[in-house]
């Protein structure tokens, strides 16, 4: 019951469109189109699980990790820029430095990690549990 007293449906929403225009899922559907045609089928509900996964657990342990390894969120999120900058550049050039004839493998990387549990997306969910 004092769960239920704690809880606000104004910052549930808040933190829900905050991420769901960091993700950005609509910018995404180039590369998942591209995707598809590569491997004919893409399993959505396994890159939902692990992106999932990966939200939730940075959530909690990620800020943890970070003073780890001694990179701070900005950091941290300037290199998630530059996965993105590449994988943008290897749908522009046409070439693949990434490359997985497996479409089990395409569902977590990228659609699962970096595309919807960025960096951006990360940094974010840290960001809204302070």
């Amino acid at each position: 019951m004092e769960f239920l007293e704690q809880f606000s449906v104004k910052e549930t929403m808040t933190a829900f469109m905050v991420l769901f225009a960091v993700i950005d899922i609509l910018g995404s559907v180039p590369i998942i189109v591209s995707l598809r045609q590569k491997f004919g089928r893409i399993e959505s509900e396994k890159a939902a699980i692990v992106a999932g996964l990966l939200m939730i657990s940075f959530l909690f342990i990620g800020n943890n990790i970070l003073k780890f390894i001694g990179v701070d969120v900005n950091s941290f999120a300037i290199a998630g820029a530059f996965v993105i900058f590449i994988i943008a550049i290897e749908m522009i050039l046409g070439i693949e430095i990434h490359k997985t004839n497996q479409p089990q493998a395409a569902s977590i990387v990228p659609i699962a990690f970096p595309l919807i549990a960025g960096a951006g997306t990360l940094t974010t969910t840290l960001s809204l549990r302070a």
